[in-house]
């Protein structure tokens, strides 16, 4: 695990860190069980950087009309998770934290019975619910404000959050977009793109071409969003019909199963009615 680091914090939970890889990992069960499937965590993770750096030119790239073909395995769950998307811009870099945050979760699994864990990758959550078990998680845009239960009789196993101001570019205007899908990964790729979708046009809005921010990013020379000012309250309802609408559509391709979506303090969110529609508070 060279220049991997990892630390048992004071309430139990894992914490693993390589670069820019950021994990919070928490397992419940049998305390032998939880320990052995850290062990298997913490063996699993000093490879994950690494590989995935082997083939970073390859992970920028645009995803076209062949299927692209990687070797490293968060690679590969980063390719599945873009793929249903090849129609617009989008490149495997868009899933990179879900698909993480899948990978080490099925790590720490492997051989394991467990009543609940996840790996959360700063936001990008993978869990793992045995039958009765359930976790909340919170729902964030400038603050906490709310929470969604996720259940074992749903078939999400992966939440995630994308929007303007986040650790990633974005080309819209969202304070956050958060979306739960079959897997983290899945909900990583989702999340970017039903962010970029929250958007207007208004003099407010600051851009500029993302390779003038970073040299090396998979944007290109395509405007993101670089700061968000007083905007109309039609306009921020304007952005938010557009978001959702987006995820409407991935819903209805059975790309998501539920959205939530913020901007100055609105909320839109796309649910039939679960956990998720009934958690916003505010």
């Amino acid at each position: 695990m060279s220049g991997a680091v990892a630390a048992l914090l004071a309430d139990g939970r894992l914490h693993l860190q390589h670069g820019p890889i950021d994990l919070i990992v928490e397992a419940f069960g049998d305390d032998g069980e939880v320990t052995l499937a850290y062990r298997q965590a913490v063996d699993r993770f000093g490879d994950i950087l690494p590989t995935l750096v082997s083939e970073l030119p390859a992970l920028r790239r645009p995803v076209g009309e062949a299927y692209p073909l990687f070797r490293g395995p968060v690679a590969r769950r980063m390719a599945a998770a873009v793929w249903p998307h090849r129609s617009v811009f989008i490149t495997p870099m868009a899933a990179v934290a879900g698909a993480v945050a899948d990978e080490m979760l099925q790590a720490m699994m492997a051989g394991r019975m467990l009543d609940k864990a996840y790996v959360n990758n700063g936001g990008d959550i993978a869990f793992h619910l045995a039958p009765g078990q359930s976790l909340w998680a919170g729902l964030f845009s400038q603050a906490l404000d709310g929470a969604v239960m996720l259940t074992d009789d749903r078939p999400v196993r992966g939440i995630a959050t994308s929007g303007q101001g986040g650790r990633s570019f974005s080309l819209g205007i969202a304070d956050s977009a958060t979306v739960l899908a079959r897997t983290a990964a899945a909900a990583d790729a989702a999340a970017t793109l039903v962010a970029n979708a929250v958007d207007v046009d208004h003099p407010a809005i600051a851009r500029r071409p993302a390779r003038e921010l970073d040299p090396d990013s998979d944007l290109l020379d395509r405007p993101v969003t670089i700061a968000v000012g007083p905007l109309p309250p039609e306009r921020v309802a304007e952005a938010l019909d557009r978001g959702i609408a987006e995820a409407q559509r991935l819903r209805r391709c059975r790309l998501i199963d539920g959205a939530a979506v913020s901007l100055r303090g609105q909320w839109r969110i796309e649910a039939d009615g679960t956990a998720l529609a009934e958690a916003r508070s505010g």
